[in-house]
């Protein structure tokens, strides 16, 4: 009687666990016959409709691009559907919002057999900046814009194509596209980017205000970015024009912003501070200019931290120009910065050389030694580099990606700078964070000529004071003795002189 009472006991306990989970594998059987079904269904709509990329981009999320049935259904669509552009496109385009080297192969399909489909050019266009041949991918962004001329976003990226290659086509051709697309924010982007980019005060000034004349702030988001660069300019230049341009915008500006009106202020001051200025009033422009306090990334910090040294000098108080431009440089090093301090150590009867070896001394108590890294993977030459074996030589290091147009926009500027060191003590090192795109990476830096050194990210690796966040680019730049100089800066067109000016003092000093 106890046995049977036990069995019966034993019988409920394992029914009561059993239970739950007859009911969760019948849920899971029930929920993949319903995904079967939607599956199906897509898929039937594919066929209904091979022309249509909304019902290729539902089938293709459902399944999942990392799928290999994708491939195999897209190989049976495109037997069976041979002149439809759209099929290989489709699997193409899900495959370049991967970033992945599978979408070439698909694209040149698309063209191949429509040579008039404009985003399958567009695509191979971006597909060929993440090889590298920037010759090739121009080309197929040519024939984007020539597939399409109504179509302002590859008349503007075909024209930004040649700023590295042919300076006066781009201008041109980005005036151009301003003329054509008057209101397109395409138009007002080209704009922009040739106040942001040119090299010449005079230059940015004249297309900033062409900008603003061409295309209302109120009304375009890329001539409204493009005010705050014109206001820091005329901050510089033209304080009483500044003012008059951060009225304009405060009389403008959304209600939920209300940044303009803090800056008419700053315009105010700054005016305030060289009118003092001009009639060697030191101490008075001194007060006033403290008066100032700027935002976090406002990019006319240098300029108030020189003229704030200009107000001490112009005062009597040298020495404190001199400090004060001493700690601004160590913090953000700048050539106008460093020709300040050359500047007051004149008057202070202070040599060159001793200037730099000043500034040198203050960079290396400040400077902790690089975290390591070892055994990173190299991909041009077999085996791994560790940064030990850079010991007695200055590192750049960034961090990239293929698929990373910020870097790949800042590469030609390095490489500027770079090449100015050929033959001496300089390693360039860029860390691939994207093993994914591995398949990339040769033919990028065998396309592009890029002189950097590529390496693998290793995953858990710790990167101590070396750590870019998970993003890119990040730099670094490292002293011989592998102390970490400089960290987290960006090079352009306006600042390759003070990376070359950093590059110079790790290169200088040995101990």
């Amino acid at each position: 009687m106890m046995k049977n009472l036990i069995k019966i006991q034993y019988a409920i306990l394992f029914g009561i666990l059993i239970l739950p989970l007859a009911i969760f594998a019948q849920h899971n059987k029930n929920e993949g016959a319903t995904e079967k079904v939607q599956l199906a269904k897509l898929k039937a709509a594919v066929g209904a409709r091979p022309d249509s990329l909304s019902v290729h981009t539902a089938y293709i999320e459902a399944l999942g691009i990392e799928n290999p049935e994708v491939e195999k259904q897209y190989a049976i669509w495109m037997n069976k559907y041979p002149k439809s552009a759209m099929v290989p496109y489709a699997i193409a385009k899900a495959y370049l919002n991967e970033e992945s080297p599978k979408a070439k192969p698909y694209l040149l399909k698309a063209v191949a057999i429509d040579p008039n489909f404009t985003e399958a050019w567009g695509g191979l266009w971006t597909d060929g900046e993440r090889w590298g041949d920037f010759t090739v991918s121009r080309g197929y962004l040519a024939k984007a814009a020539q597939s399409d001329p109504s179509n302002p976003n590859y008349a503007f990226y075909y024209a930004s194509s040649f700023r590295t290659v042919d300076e006066g086509k781009w201008l041109q051709m980005s005036l151009d596209v301003a003329k054509s697309f008057p209101n397109h924010e395409r138009g007002a982007q080209a704009l922009y980017w040739l106040g942001e980019r040119s090299k010449k005060i005079a230059d940015k000034l004249k297309y900033f205000k062409l900008l603003h004349d061409s295309y209302a702030p109120n009304k375009f988001n890329w001539s409204e970015s493009g005010m705050s660069s014109y206001f820091n300019l005329l901050l510089s230049e033209d304080p009483q024009q500044a003012i008059i341009l951060a009225e304009e915008m405060a009389k403008n500006e959304k209600a939920e912003k209300k940044e303009w009106p803090g800056l008419v202020s700053q315009a105010q001051i700054i005016a305030k501070a060289k009118a003092a200025l001009d009639q060697k009033k030191g101490i008075e422009a001194l007060i006033i200019l403290k008066q100032l306090k700027l935002p976090k990334y406002s990019s006319f910090k240098t300029d108030l931290t020189l003229l704030k040294a200009q107000a001490e000098d112009v005062s009597g108080n040298t020495v404190a120009a001199y400090d004060s431009l001493m700690v601004a440089f160590a913090k953000n090093p700048t050539v106008a910065t460093k020709k300040a301090i050359e500047n007051y150590g004149n008057k202070l009867n202070k040599s060159v050389g001793g200037i730099d070896s000043e500034i040198w001394a203050r960079l290396k108590a400040n400077a902790p030694i690089a975290t390591p890294f070892v055994g990173l993977k190299r991909y041009l030459t077999p085996g791994s580099s560790s940064l030990a074996d850079y010991k007695g030589k200055v590192v750049l290091l960034t961090y990239w990606f293929p698929g990373c147009g910020p870097c790949r926009g800042e590469f030609p500027h390095f490489e500027n700078v770079v090449s100015k060191f050929k033959g001496q003590d300089l390693a360039y090192l860029g860390i691939n964070i994207v093993s994914k795109q591995n398949e990339y990476v040769v033919p990028f830096m065998k396309g592009s000529g890029y002189s950097f050194t590529p390496l693998e990210e290793m995953d858990g690796r710790g990167k101590g004071n070396l750590d870019n966040r998970g993003a890119a680019p990040m730099n670094f730049l490292i002293d011989k003795e592998g102390r970490l100089i400089f960290s987290n800066f960006r090079t352009d067109g306006d600042t390759e002189d003070d990376l070359e000016l950093m590059i110079k003092l790790c290169m200088q000093n040995n101990s």
